[in-house]
């Protein structure tokens, strides 16, 4: 279930704060985002799928300890990361 090229470049392109940036916490959070959308779309298929909800769990997991640094640490980066994502505070 791992994510397309190109729409792990377009999730690059928007959330890069440079050129060369494919690590960021940025990025990581939207690649982390868009891979839970598609584990719970799974999810719904494939109820009884236990590996699949532990997968998203720890993908849920990491992209909250991404998002508390990023508070933490650039609070307007973080804002515009989650109205750029649409995700409630």
């Amino acid at each position: 279930m791992a994510l397309k090229k190109a729409s792990k470049t377009k999730i690059i392109g928007k959330f890069q704060t440079h050129k060369k940036d494919t690590g960021s916490p940025q990025v990581q959070v939207g690649i982390t985002t868009k891979r839970i959308d598609q584990v719970t779309k799974h999810l719904k298929e494939h109820k009884k799928d236990n590996s699949a909800r532990r997968g998203l769990l720890a993908m849920v997991a990491k992209r909250r300890k991404l998002l508390t640094y990023l508070k933490m640490n650039d609070p307007k980066q973080y804002d515009k990361l989650i109205k750029g994502l649409k995700m409630d505070k």
